[in-house]
């Protein structure tokens, strides 16, 4: 008896393998891809608070692997317009709360509020500016073109009553705005910047110029609700002179991530992990844990970002890498070949299995069966060395048959059944013999 060879239990079990492959292959058909390596942020200008949040981005991303380029811009409406157009290469902005249209634009969805803007609206001292309509019929900086700052700026001034036609409006970056109002050029200038930013501590520290502080808050961010009021309270800057002088209030929207909605999911925790650890600390005007937040956003929010601000991160990413993680969610999809195919074919190959070694035996019973009856029933004396060579033959080709280990009694069981029947035979053959002697 010759042991199971590995091609035999290979001969079995091969169908249900290929089967069940041919199964993962049509359920990678239906597997997401996988995150792209490489993304681009459209930011601001390289002096200003959006560039420098794209590299502290892009720091944190590496570290899982994900490269983020960031590109300098003039600002949020230019940010916006790459945004829209897959062919510009971006796949993530940072863009001004209020800048842009949403019903316009039904391909973009937000990601959250990172940090407020706050709007800071400087004017010459000796110009006494309570109101945003007292600017009527000045030289004002409404921000550069391509910005947030004259979005902003152009809806509040409108709504004021302050126009082109009634005041001199220009649209300069804010370095040329502060150098003209220090020069007397301008009465006035807009601004929408971080608190820590160079040209703003300038600008505070100037005897020729005063910072605005909004009177109407309250109703500013009653009709435009993607505005907040913050407040710089007095003595802030310096208690010993009591700088400010009282409290001041400032109008301010928040800096939002937005993307396209077939951005890749998985990165969507990536950069709200990189927001969360830039922006929870607090600065001046938030508290610690303020942001990111899904308050405040301008454009319908993405339900991978809400399903972050309530959930946070997935069990799986807060204990194993990023890669590996989104391959285990990419797979889950693979688990339908398992349960469909191999579970069910794993419970019907064992039986099969039996049923295909045991029948390699019992279909030798069948002239087993044959030679019994012809002993029987026919002239023993004239075909016994027949039905002797049969058996050998039968015999043979038994011992030749390969079954595991498992199965050798049911081999062992043939072979006695083919003894026992030459001994019936031999039996038979004597007693028909001592039959005819006596005749």
């Amino acid at each position: 008896m010759r042991r199971r060879r590995p091609k035999d239990y290979l001969a079995y079990f091969a169908p249900a393998i290929i089967i069940t492959l041919a199964g993962f292959v049509t359920a990678y058909q239906f597997v997401d891809p996988a995150p792209p390596r490489h993304i681009t942020i459209a930011t601001g200008q390289s002096n200003g608070a959006y560039y420098e949040m794209g590299h502290r981005y892009a720091d944190i991303l590496a570290r899982d692997g994900v490269t983020l380029s960031v590109k300098e811009t003039a600002g949020s409406v230019e940010n916006l317009s790459l945004l829209a157009d897959k062919n510009t290469g971006i796949d993530v902005i940072f863009l001004q709360g209020g800048v842009g249209n949403p019903t316009a634009s039904d391909n973009l969805v937000s990601l959250g509020s990172i940090f407020y803007e706050p709007l800071w609206v400087f004017h010459r001292a000796e110009l006494t500016i309570r109101h945003l309509n007292d600017l009527k019929g000045k030289r004002v900086a409404a921000g550069n073109s391509g910005s947030g700052t004259k979005e902003l700026a152009m809806q509040l001034l409108t709504m004021n009553g302050v126009t082109s036609e009634n005041s001199q409006i220009v649209h300069i970056s804010d370095k040329a705005a502060k150098q003209q109002l220090l020069a007397g050029e301008l009465d006035a200038a807009f601004s929408v910047m971080a608190f820590h930013s160079k040209l703003r501590l300038e600008l505070l520290n100037s005897p020729n110029i005063r910072l605005m502080s909004v009177r109407r808050g309250p109703a500013y961010t009653r009709r435009l609700h993607y505005l907040s009021l913050l407040t710089l309270p007095e003595g802030f800057f310096d208690f010993a002179n009591n700088n400010p002088k009282s409290d001041i209030f400032l109008l301010a929207p928040t800096a939002q991530l937005v993307v396209r909605k077939d951005f890749h999911p998985a990165l969507i925790d990536l950069l709200l992990q990189a927001a969360k650890e830039v922006g929870s600390p607090g600065e001046i005007f938030e508290k610690q844990g303020d942001f990111p937040t899904p308050k405040f956003h301008h454009y319908p929010l993405s339900s991978d970002a809400e399903r972050y601000y309530t959930d946070g991160l997935p069990f799986l990413q807060r204990h194993l890498p990023f890669w590996l993680v989104n391959l285990l969610v990419r797979m889950k999809i693979m688990l339908l070949p398992l349960i469909v195919l191999l579970f069910p074919l794993i419970k019907l190959l064992p039986p099969f299995y039996s049923w295909r070694v045991r029948s390699r035996i019992y279909r030798w019973y069948d002239q087993l069966m044959v030679i019994d009856y012809e002993i029987l029933n026919s002239d023993i004396r004239e075909r016994k060395d027949v039905f002797l060579t049969q058996l050998e033959t039968i015999e043979k080709n038994v011992s030749q048959i390969s079954v595991p280990l498992g199965f050798t009694r049911e081999l062992f069981d043939m072979r006695v059944h083919i003894e026992l029947l030459r001994e019936k035979l031999l039996d038979v053959n004597a007693a028909a013999c001592s039959e005819t002697t006596v005749e």
